[in-house]
C-alpha cells in the first residue's frame, strides 16, 4: 500500500546535476517578470502624476483622489485652491489632485 523509499524530487535516486544554474536562471526570469509586470508600469504611473501635479494652473478641470470634481483657482508650492460649486473653494495638497477632466489617469 505505502512505497517503501520516498523521493523528494522525483527521478528515483538520481542527483540532478547542474540544478545551481537552473535556480539562478529562474530567478532571473522571475525577477524580469516582476519588473515588467509590477515595477516598470509603477513608475510609469508615478511619473505621469508628478508631471500632472508640476503642470496644474489656475483653470484647469480636475478631480481629487477623494472624488471632488472642480476648477482650479489658485496653485501654491503645495497647495491648490479648487472651487468645486461657484462661490465654495477648498484648499487642497497638489498631490491628492489625480487627473484632470481632459485626460484622466488610466486605472
Amino acid at each position: 500500500m505505502f512505497a517503501s523509499n520516498a523521493y523528494a524530487m522525483g527521478g528515483g535516486g538520481q542527483q540532478a546535476g547542474g540544478s545551481g544554474m537552473e535556480g539562478i536562471f529562474m530567478l532571473l526570469i522571475m525577477f524580469a517578470i516582476f519588473y515588467l509586470l509590477l515595477i516598470r508600469p509603477q513608475q510609469k504611473r508615478a511619473k505621469q502624476h508628478k508631471e500632472l501635479i508640476e503642470n496644474l494652473k489656475a483653470g484647469d478641470q480636475v478631480v481629487t483622489a477623494g472624488g471632488l470634481h472642480g476648477k482650479v483657482v489658485a496653485v501654491q508650492d503645495t497647495l491648490a485652491t479648487v472651487e468645486i460649486a461657484t462661490g465654495v473653494r477648498v484648499k487642497l495638497n497638489r498631490a491628492s489632485i489625480v487627473g484632470t477632466k481632459t485626460g484622466q489617469t488610466e486605472e
